[in-house]
Order: structure tokens, then sequence, then C-alpha cells
């Protein structure tokens, strides 16, 4: 810990701590704590995992977390990559092996690496269906909100996602119902394809007026986005 307060020290880095028993106060990441922990939970249940195993299983879910996508990387029409929170701790997105989908097997406990892997993966299934709806707003009939237009970039509901694998597209047309109301569009995928989908299987990437300047550089792949934006990582 001393070690530790020597390097802040020189960083000029002030702690600023919530009170304790009110981590709420920690507002959106507090929340993204509290989903992880949540599924984590009921993944593991009652399994014996040994140290070594439970570090593998933690590191895994935390790629998966810091997979996520957070905002279109640049505004050029062909780029489909989104900055996600590995952009910022590694300088790019993180590179996921692939691997059979065990999470529906019967594994023995002996065989304990593909155990863990099930473990990761039914977690996987658990919290992106539970992320995604956060990123979509449905005001219902109660208020009228934003509806999506040519050019927004949007995450691809799958079902057989694999773990830390989002696919994305960029919108090109929209198909307005009678009363005005876009509820299917054509999407274009970062392979070339295009697909009609409706937009209830549609997550929209929020981008903010203020990060105009920032989303409108044309970053290219393997691109430090920290060295880029001026970004100082500790």
């Amino acid at each position: 810990l001393q070690g530790v307060d020597a390097s802040v020290a020189k960083e000029e880095i002030d702690w600023h701590f919530n009170p304790p028993g009110a981590p709420h106060f920690g507002g959106i990441w507090e929340s993204a704590v509290k989903s992880a922990k949540h599924h984590l939970t009921r993944v593991v249940k009652d399994a014996k995992l040994t140290l070594e195993e439970l570090g593998t299983l933690l590191c895994q879910i935390e790629a998966c977390l810091n997979s996520r996508p957070l905002t279109p990387l640049s505004s050029h029409p062909l780029d489909l990559e989104p900055i996600t929170p590995a952009h910022f701790l590694i300088g790019g997105p993180l590179l996921l092996v692939p691997e059979a989908d065990l999470s529906n097997e019967n594994i023995s406990a002996l065989r304990k690496w593909r155990y863990v892997q099930a473990l990761m993966q039914t977690f996987w299934k658990r919290w992106s269906k539970e992320y995604l709806p956060q990123l979509q707003v449905r005001g219902r009939w109660l208020a009228q909100i934003e509806q999506v237009k040519i050019g927004d970039i949007v995450i691809i509901k799958e079902e057989c996602a694999p773990p830390g694998k989002w696919k994305l597209g960029k919108i090109l047309k929209t198909h307005p119902g009678s009363d005005g109301i876009v509820r299917v569009v054509t999407l274009k995928t970062s392979n070339g394809n295009e697909l009609k989908r409706p937009v209830v299987k549609l997550c929209r990437l929020p981008v903010e007026e203020k990060d105009q300047n920032f989303e409108n550089h044309n970053f290219q792949r393997g691109e430090n986005v920290c060295a880029a934006a001026d970004i100082r990582v500790i």
C-alpha cells in the first residue's frame, strides 16, 4: 500500500471514497458491479472452485465486461468498430479465443477447465441479456422518443453470440409504418452483409454532442485510443 500511495502521490491523485454502506453513491459504475455480482453468484452457486479456478473465471468475466460497446469509434461509414472499456485499459479491443459452447453440458468435476469455461459462458448469456435492454429506451405511449435513423450504429441482438463478441451494424435504410414510426430497418454489418431487422432487436449506441470532435476522429484498427484522445491511464 505504501508503494501505491507513493505512485499516486506523484500523479497528484486525490482519493474520494463513498461513505460506508452506500454503494449507490457510485452511480452507473456501481450498477455494473452489482449486475456482475448478481449473475456471478447465481452461476457459481455452490460450486467448489480452487483459488486458481476462481481467478481464471473472474479474469474471463472481466474480459466479457470490458468488451461491451460504449459508443462508435468513428463516424466513417465503413467503420463499425466501437469504443469499449478495453480501449481505455490497453488501447484497443480485446481478442478472445473462440470456444465451443459448453454452457448446457453436464461436465464432470474432474474436467475443471471445461467446467470453468461453462461457468463463464453461462455468466455471459445471463449478463449480456440484462445489459442490452439497458441500452434500449422504450417510452411506450407515455412519451415520444427519438427514432433510429440512417447512419446510427446499433448492436444486433443474437441469442447465440459467443462471449465477448457483439454484432454491430449501421442503419442503411428505415422502413416506417403507416403511422410514421420506424419498426424495421435495413442494416449493413462489418462483413458487408445487408440484413433487415426489427427495431426491438437493436440497441443503438449512444453518441453525445459534446463528444463529436472525438467521434469524428477516424481511428485506424490498432491505434491507441487513449493516446489519440490525450488520455492518461494510471
